[in-house]
């Protein structure tokens, strides 16, 4: 199992990208949009983040409103999934559950509390 973990940053408005592969990708199993994390086993000690959205390995973005882990088709007015060009439009568009599972590619968190190291710092390092 490999994830793309892209960690956002409010204090400094940055987004950081970083693989996790197998047992560190692991600790995101079974987790849903919203639920916070502890980074400390994975090497990011003192960071806690929140859990944003993701996508899978065919591209189709994660919805908070989407229960479960596998994909739907539901009827959109609004991201994520969809981006109207016109106010009042609704198409229906398949997208995933808000269950992190085996077919997710990238999960994304903002952070909620931070280390003593920075980001930058921990991925020189």
């Amino acid at each position: 199992m490999e994830i793309k973990l892209v960690i956002s940053d409010p204090s400094s408005g940055k987004a950081h990208q970083f693989e996790l592969k197998d047992e560190k990708a692991r600790i995101f199993l079974g987790k849903k949009i919203g639920d916070t994390v502890d980074l400390t086993p994975i090497g990011f000690p003192g960071y806690k983040v929140k859990i944003t959205g993701g996508s899978d390995k065919d591209g189709f973005p994660m919805r908070k409103d989407v229960q479960g882990t596998g994909r739907r088709r539901i009827l959109l007015s609004s991201g994520p999934g969809y981006r109207p060009r016109e106010k009042g439009i609704r198409k229906r568009k398949t997208v995933r559950g808000n269950t992190i599972s085996e077919e997710i590619v990238q999960v994304n968190v903002k952070v909620i509390e931070s280390g003593e190291k920075s980001l930058e710092e921990l991925r020189g390092g």
